[in-house]
């Protein structure tokens, strides 16, 4: 969220409910917070607040954050796209190594 619209999300809340008070404290706390968020995530959820409650809402009621990118499913996808260029035979020799290794492993008790 840029501050442009934290300062929106801040304004619609005094429009939906006159009787908060923002005073410069409560905006210095409330800004930083409001820019880790998602803007489009958070007007959502004022609007669901506004329409089901007659008190202000706090911003964890409010809160809605960027969803992040999965880093293991590109991780996954570079070693599937990895594994494509191994050679088959090298891979039948890995296989019988592992299950050789594997069944040395069951002997040994």
């Amino acid at each position: 969220m840029t501050k442009e619209e934290a300062f929106d999300v801040l304004d619609a809340i005094q429009e939906f409910y006159p009787s908060v008070k923002l005073g410069e404290r409560k905006i210095r706390v409330f800004i930083p917070q409001l820019l880790k968020m998602d803007y489009e995530g958070v007007i959502s959820n004022l609007n669901a607040h506004v329409i089901s409650h007659q008190y202000a809402p706090t911003l964890t009621e409010i809160a809605a954050y960027p969803v992040e990118p999965n880093g293991h499913l590109e991780e996954l996808r570079a070693w599937q796209e990895e594994a494509a260029k191994v050679p088959e035979e090298t891979k039948r020799r890995f296989q019988e190594a592992l299950t050789k290794l594997v069944e040395g492993c069951r002997h040994v008790d």
